[in-house]
């Protein structure tokens, strides 16, 4: 039998990748060597020599993981057991079946979001509530035309943001809700601005068209602003004009909502492990903890055992938004959920496994100090001073900016500086631009889209500079609009690749070569141009053609070591690392630095 010899890799080639071995969440040690196609006593064996005390079954923590790669010819990646489920549940195309939307209603304080949905499932929701205004979030479900509409209905696009930026992607539609009377508000824009950076359709919905001032095409012109066009001034947005107190156009807005499910075609797979998301959670003083859970994929049923972010349970049962008992539930339904060991927070993903005692090892695991880099929930938004090094580890080269300031006309201002400041290779994006102090949904939305707030005359309020602290999101704040400019300038600079700034020194003439024992190849030459310095680098041109660039090794006038040689004098140059110079060649010298681009 011929025996084949490794083959080496090529001098100066880059070194190969080690392959990356991705084991779910809760994987053991006998897993690990499974993946590795190792017998697990054996990589046990192996691993105990490097000073592991491993079992088969102990599970492969982040932390052992990270450990474990040092000694291995592998990259091991920890993959959180709902994302390696999710993707598992995607993949099985043919199970795959429609759902029912969900749609999440937006809008400014007051402009009638909860009215529009009290209209559409003819409640009386706003009764219910403090002062008319929507306290907790609520799902609810209607039906229309035979078809079913899941309606998340938010306190605010402050909560939107934040389950977005706890990685739960819960809403297929946003209905914005615009008074005819009033316009766009602040909070109109922050909703308009947060649904954008979810990458969410949205459907206008201009409410209170009863009223004597509304003005449904004012509107519509300060949507055009916002770069919002609607259908029938030729743009792709819905929009449908509607009053929800005297339930006008109640019905076309949810004929909307289906034309715009049709052609997003939500789908989902009901036979597996169900998996959703954590709506609200709460205390209650008899029931204990309860969470309002929205399913997603698969269909939860009583007595599954689950996993909810650092907690866990077994469901004991399940009541929908009236109050009625369930015994399952399918994708794109509302819940409420009674059996969860601990309270859970809002925007926890809800993962069924095969038995409680798994579930609670995982949520214990998860409750363990964690690294904020072992963290998968947590990605820390950019500072100006991280972005170079962000941009060197192969990173988006994207700016994205939050600009809050104390009048309208410096956010305009600031709107079109700031972008101008772009370039081929970085580009600066608004996410979002209003009047007022920098507020919880800044540092929300700041979060989610990984941005930099710039405060101009306007500051934070200590629990908002918590917040941010929390969320690891970069406040600036300035008083004078240049220095603005100034920093992002800088910043730019730092995320563009430096510049190799060549500066031409001086030429020589090869005019004879000397051979001398013990000292190697000299070149008599005559300086043409400038000056040779003993510093610089050098080329060698032979014919037009660049045969060598490298250093001087030595510089002699005469007989003495000289420093530099000008221009109409001679001098003996020797090359450090090249002996085939020849007479007639050319010696160019030149300087090279790196500049900021």
């Amino acid at each position: 039998m011929t025996e084949t010899k490794p083959k080496t890799a090529k001098p100066g080639a880059a070194p190969k990748p080690r392959p990356v071995v991705r084991l779910q969440e809760g994987s053991t040690i006998k897993d690990l060597a499974e993946r590795l196609k190792i017998r697990p006593k054996d990589f046990i064996d192996k691993m105990s020599g490097k000073g592991y005390a491993l079992g088969p079954s102990d599970p492969v923590t982040e932390t052992l993981a990270a450990a474990l790669a040092k000694d291995l010819a592998a990259v091991l990646e920890i993959v959180p057991i709902e994302e390696a489920l999710r993707r598992e549940a995607e993949s099985q195309t043919a199970a795959l079946t429609a759902r029912p939307p969900i749609v999440t209603i937006m809008g400014h304080v007051d402009h009638g979001k909860t009215t529009l949905l009290d209209a559409i499932r003819e409640s009386r929701l706003v009764d219910k509530e403090s002062g008319g205004i929507t306290q907790h979030i609520g799902a609810y479900r209607v039906t229309f035309n035979k078809r079913t509409i899941t309606f998340i209905d938010t306190p605010g696009h402050e909560a939107f943001t934040q389950l977005r930026a706890r990685g739960a992607k819960v809403t297929d539609i946003v209905v914005l809700v615009i008074a005819a009377d009033e316009g766009i508000m602040p909070q109109t824009r922050e909703a308009i601005n947060h649904a954008k950076a979810a990458g969410v359709p949205l459907l206008i919905a201009i409410n209170k068209i009863d009223k004597p001032e509304a003005n449904a095409d004012q509107v519509k012109r300060e949507l055009q602003k916002d770069g919002i066009l609607v259908e029938e001034w030729g743009g792709a947005t819905i929009s449908v004009e509607l009053s929800a107190k005297e339930k006008k156009n109640i019905s076309e807005v949810l004929e909307m909502i289906l034309l715009l499910t049709d052609v997003l075609e939500p789908k989902a797979n009901p036979k597996v492990p169900a998996q959703g998301v954590v709506l609200e959670a709460r205390l209650d003083t008899k029931k204990g903890p309860l969470a309002t859970v929205i399913v997603q994929n698969g269909t939860l049923r009583t007595g599954d055992a689950f996993l909810s972010g650092a907690t866990f349970g077994k469901v004991r049962a399940l009541s929908d938004e009236g109050g009625a008992l369930l015994k399952a539930a399918g994708p794109s339904t509302p819940v409420e959920v009674l059996g969860y060991a601990a309270v859970p927070q809002a925007g926890d993903l809800f993962q069924v496994l095969d038995g409680v005692e798994t579930a609670r090892a995982i949520a214990e695991r998860r409750t363990a100090p964690r690294t904020a880099k072992a963290d998968p929930a947590k990605q820390a938004p950019m500072t100006l001073d991280d972005l170079f090094r962000k941009v060197e580890g192969g990173e988006a080269k994207e700016l994205a900016l939050i600009v809050k300031a104390d009048v309208q006309g410096s956010v305009e201002v600031l709107a079109g500086l700031l972008p101008s400041l772009s370039t081929d290779k970085v580009q600066v994006k608004i996410v979002h631009g209003a009047t007022g102090p920098i507020n919880e949904s800044d540092v929300l939305l700041a979060s989610s889209t990984k941005a930099i707030i710039l405060g101009y005359n306007v500051k934070p309020l200590p629990r908002i500079e918590d917040l941010a602290a929390r969320e690891s999101v970069e406040i600036r704040t300035y008083k004078i609009i240049y220095q603005i400019g100034d920093d992002l300038k800088k910043a730019i600079a730092g995320m563009l690749e430096p510049v190799i700034k060549e500066t031409f020194l001086g030429r020589a003439l090869v005019r004879k070569i000397f051979r001398i024992p013990k000292v190697g190849t000299i070149a008599g030459c005559y300086v043409q141009e400038g000056k040779i310095s003993r510093n610089a680098d050098i080329r060698v041109v032979r014919g037009g053609t660049v045969v060598h660039r490298g250093r001087i090794g030595s510089l002699k006038h005469v007989k003495e070591n000289v420093t530099e040689a000008k221009s109409g004098y001679e001098c003996g140059l020797g090359l450090a690392n090249f002996k085939d110079v020849q007479e007639g060649d050319l010696i160019e010298a030149y300087l090279t630095e790196k500049v900021s681009a």
